[in-house]
């Protein structure tokens, strides 16, 4: 055996042995083929330890906005890292951190302008939630616990965070949080009230109010949402939704919450989704795109009437901390990031690129598994159904999903193929880049189709 094919035997032995990947079940991770290992990246394309391209369709997860292996981004985190890597964020701060948290109040919506640091998206949303329920005692409204979310949402997997997704983990760590109530999402694909359009969305923020008047205002503490929810299909709202929500919350004193960890940083087409909505929300979570996935970073950024109850009582703290909040490296990664977006103007090419991609995908509502095809910006997907006339749903473990996904992966595409095709590629991708991928998709679609007719009924 050679040097070369020896170090790569080594490395998938070390990787079955002793790296659990998330979310990977066993028996796939045990294949011989199961457990996928990339070696590099370049912009838009990922390459394995075999030395196979593959396009990165879905930006690692919602999360590579400015593409792998830029240098400026590295060369930044060494050279900080050189002068400081850590000081703790418990009574103290750093250079990098205070000026993203400036760079951050310039290019927030509206008013939104002091930032908590923290590690990540889960962290982000659990942080918000708190500071939410905190705001509120401090208010004198010690009963406003409760957090209103959203069907079919995704707002990250520590226990809090995973309490209001309400996924089905909940057979593994029940009992979720106490207090969480989930209500209708914004869908003009398959509306919970058989409304069409605009009309859908209206229904979905009056369901929003009924349930806060249901539990009652004065102990609901904040509403939490996406502008726009990939888990939960990639549906896009009308702006008139999210201002509704706006309006309801200040009549009852609840708090709003806009989760912006996939879609902020140009990933719709504007910094922040929320700029389309033409709403400001009170708190606004971010990640992922925050330093393009070069260091775990994130934070929950607040309008200056939450963080006034700090100052109205200046002894009492926020009582929540985390060891690596405004870590020095992150914050540096992420002030070369947000250059880079600048100079390369970004967030302007998602627009443009997410215009070219949405016409390629309309293509392929020939085929007799696509249902509907939807998103804005570089936050797009199409539906596979079982029946394009009565829209009846594909579950993401229906075989059909599970084949169509492996050959889109086996033909050079990673993206995440369930029920929804996703297509988040990196904004720096190409019109050439964006083909490909939907090429790959369509051929993936006709086999799948060929191979597995009883699946598909229509």
């Amino acid at each position: 055996m050679t040097s070369l094919a020896s170090a790569k035997k080594q490395v998938i032995d070390h990787a079955r042995e002793h790296v659990w990947p998330h979310q990977l079940p066993w028996n796939v991770q045990a294949e011989q083929e199961g457990l996928k290992i990339f070696a590099s990246g370049k912009n838009t394309t990922l390459v394995d330890i075999d030395g196979r391209e593959y396009l990165d369709g879905i930006s690692g997860l919602w999360v590579v906005n400015a593409g792998h292996g830029r240098e400026e981004i590295a060369n930044a985190m060494a050279e900080q890292a050189k002068k400081l890597a850590y000081v703790s964020s418990v009574n103290f701060t750093n250079e990098p951190a205070a000026h993203l948290a400036h760079k951050l109040a310039e290019i927030a919506p509206g008013d939104l302008s002091r930032s908590y640091f923290v590690s990540g998206g889960s962290e982000a949303v659990e942080t918000a939630m708190k500071i939410a329920k905190q705001v509120q005692a401090m208010r004198g409204f010690s009963r406003r616990y409760k957090v209103i979310a959203r069907r079919g949402s995704y707002h990250g997997m520590t226990h809090g965070a995973m309490s209001l997704t309400a996924s089905r983990e909940e057979k593994w760590f029940g009992p979720f949080m106490y207090g969480v109530s989930s209500v209708p999402a914004p869908n003009r694909y398959r509306n919970d009230f058989g409304l069409e359009g605009e009309a859908g969305d209206i229904m979905a923020a009056k369901y929003v109010e009924q349930e806060i008047i249901n539990q009652g205002p004065e102990t609901v503490a904040c509403v939490i949402g996406e502008p726009i929810s990939s888990a939960a299909g990639i549906h896009v709202p009308s702006p008139i939704y999210w201002k509704m929500l706006r309006e309801i919350c200040d009549r009852h004193g609840v708090i709003l919450i806009a989760d912006e960890v996939i879609n902020g940083f140009g990933r719709t087409g504007t910094m922040f989704c929320m700029e389309q909505m033409g709403v400001t929300p009170d708190i606004m979570t971010i990640a992922k795109g925050l330093t393009s996935g070069y260091v775990p970073m994130g934070a929950a950024v607040v309008s200056p009437k939450i963080f006034a109850e700090f100052e109205n009582q200046p002894e009492v703290s926020m009582g929540h901390l985390l060891t690596f909040g405004g870590h020095a490296v992150a914050a540096a990664a992420a002030l070369a990031n947000l250059q880079i977006f600048e100079d390369e103007n970004l967030v302007a090419r998602s627009a443009e690129m997410g215009v070219y991609l949405r016409e390629q995908l309309e293509q392929l509502r020939s085929h007799p598994s696509v249902g509907d095809v939807r998103g804005v910006g570089l936050l797009q997907g199409i539906e596979v159904v079982k029946n394009k006339e009565t829209k009846e749903a594909l579950k993401k473990t229906d075989t059909f999903c599970t084949l169509l996904g492996k050959k889109v992966l086996e033909k050079g595409l990673v993206t995440r193929t369930w029920n929804i095709v996703h297509f988040a590629p990196p904004l720096v991708v190409t019109k050439d880049e964006i083909d490909r991928m939907v090429a790959i998709v369509d051929e993936a679609l006709t086999e799948t189709e060929a191979e597995l007719p009883h699946e598909i009924e229509g």
